[in-house]
Order: C-alpha cells, then structure tokens, then sequence
C-alpha cells in the first residue's frame, strides 16, 4: 500500500514543484488509515529523497511536499554532505544512495556496491561504532564522487 501512496503522490509531483494534500483526503481515497499517510510521507519524502515537507494541523490543516531543486549534481552531493553529520544510520544511507540513483548521479551496480560497504554486518565486524563509520565512508564516497563530477566538467 505505501508503495502506491508514494507512487501516486510523485504522479502530481511530476508537472509541478510542490503539492498539498489533506492527509484524512488521501486515506480516505485509499481506504487506510491516516498514519498510513504519515509514515508514507516520513519515509519516502525525506530531505534524502529530494523533498522537504511542511503541514499544519488543525481543521484547515494541509500537508506541503516541495520538490527540493538543485541546480547540479554537485549541489545535490553537497546538500546529501550537509545531511549526514558525523552520524548515519543504515535506513538514511539507502534513502541517500536511491536518490543518487534515482537522479542518475549514479548507476544501479555503484549504489549496490555502496550498500554492501555501509551494511551493519558489515560495519559491526570493523567497529562498535557503525553509525560513524558509515558517514565516514558514504562521506567519502559522496567527496570522491563531487570530485569526479567537476573534473568531468
């Protein structure tokens, strides 16, 4: 089911930077319940993934997607820099690797091979601590990556 939310959300997503939606509209439209909206819109429309959300509650309430533009791809390596911290959990670094992905800034065979070195099992057997080995590593990557991209140029 929440594969069919998001895919219906990014359907209007596509013609327009930003949509606002009432989440009880969308559950009703799908016959679930509202935090089935939610936990749509806290896991698949993330900073990560390109997106910042914005809502208010109330009886006027609404939710914002806003599509994030960035106007290279070092801009967006930049930003998903920004995001990572001196911390990353395993979930933020798959969202961060299918938006490099999805925006085409790498293949499907890299983003796989990237996952395989952030894994947990992975990471636990190197150091206790995996949340800052795996920003080390994606940290890495992404400035290697940032550099590629402007030699190219």
């Amino acid at each position: 089911m929440s594969d069919i939310i998001e895919a219906y959300l990014k359907e209007f997503l596509k013609d327009s930077k930003h949509i606002e939606i009432k989440r009880s509209d969308i559950a009703d439209h799908f016959d679930c319940v509202p935090s089935q909206i939610n936990y749509v819109i806290n896991t698949r429309f993330t900073q990560e993934h390109g997106y910042q959300v914005e809502s208010k509650r109330g009886g006027g309430g609404y939710i914002r997607i806003l599509k994030i533009q960035l106007t290279s791809e070092a801009d967006q390596i930049d930003q998903m820099l920004e995001l990572i911290g001196d911390q990353l959990s395993y979930r933020n670094g798959v969202n961060i690797i299918e938006t490099l992905i999805e925006q085409q800034i790498i293949t499907k065979r890299e983003g796989r091979l990237i996952l395989s070195v952030i894994e947990k099992s992975v990471l636990h057997t190197i150091s206790n601590q995996d949340q800052v080995a795996r920003a080390m590593l994606l940290k890495t990557f992404l400035h290697q990556l940032k550099y590629e991209l402007r030699s190219s140029i």
